[in-house]
């Protein structure tokens, strides 16, 4: 297994391991909130791994038992607004990477923590977590995405709910509402955002990035221009060194050979 540390930085651990980024919100003593460095830290992390043809596939999780508390608020008095220009709340949550990322969630998941894992692809949460946008609580807005990305991924009258009562939800009931993909034990969820991360790493990474991209844009196009659209992505994967690949390794009955081209 091949690992590497790409990034130095006490707040934010990287490591790339068999084309696998994992990036570690490590501030435990602040609930993993999110400050200035933090969200630099993890925007750099998008960059590289937009970037890297070798890693194929992010995980975001946060250290000792919490994902993230979201803003820091200690920080925001002092002055400080953890939002990156071209990436916004955290790094992350205007412009995630093109690639997959997928949030393993243990403990906390609230404000933007909780935008956090909402603008990930997928997400994997212990059972005993806890999510919510409780920014009203503090006369904040949830204006790391929450607001728009929450009734596209959950029903609106919920999305509603959640943000104008400020109220914590249990894993389970997310999870019933399509928030979240899987849930895991206490302790489990980067062992099985792993296992995934590593599904996904076998496949081939431009088909898993213009799938990724026709989900998300798609959501945009009408019904006359879809197809179309949708075309101009995937006509050039038809045609691609990959593609060939895929289909002799199948014929072959062996593991195929990407080159990402």
């Amino acid at each position: 297994m091949q690992q590497e540390s790409l990034q130095a930085n006490a707040e934010l651990l990287v490591d790339v391991a068999d084309g696998i980024m994992t990036i570690t919100i490590n501030r435990p003593a602040a609930k993993n909130a999110i400050n200035e460095n933090v969200a630099q830290a993890i925007a750099n992390a998008m960059d590289e791994l937009d970037s890297n043809p070798a890693i194929r596939v992010a995980i975001l999780t946060g250290a000792e038992g919490t994902f993230c508390s979201g803003m820091d608020l200690k920080a925001f008095v002092a002055g400080e607004k953890p939002v990156i220009e071209g990436r916004g709340f955290a790094g992350i949550c205007e412009v995630p990477p093109k690639k997959p990322i997928i949030a393993a969630i243990e403990g906390f998941a609230l404000a933007g923590g909780c935008e956090i894992a909402g603008a990930c692809d997928i997400a994997i949460a212990a059972n005993n977590a806890r999510f919510g946008i409780p920014e009203t609580k503090r006369g904040l807005v949830a204006a790391g995405g929450g607001l728009m990305r929450l009734p596209r991924q959950i029903p609106r009258r919920i999305a509603m709910e959640m943000a104008l009562t400020g109220d914590l939800y249990p894993a389970e009931r997310v999870y019933e509402l399509g928030f979240i993909n899987r849930l895991t034990e206490p302790g489990q969820s980067l062992a099985v955002a792993r296992e995934m991360a590593a599904t996904i790493a076998a496949n081939g990474p431009l088909a898993v990035a213009e799938s990724k991209r026709i989900i998300n844009e798609s959501q945009d196009w009408s019904s006359d221009e879809m197809f179309a659209k949708q075309a101009a992505i995937t006509d050039p994967i038809f045609v691609s060194a990959d593609a060939l690949e895929g289909a002799r390794a199948f014929a072959e009955k062996r593991a195929p050979v990407w080159q990402g081209k």
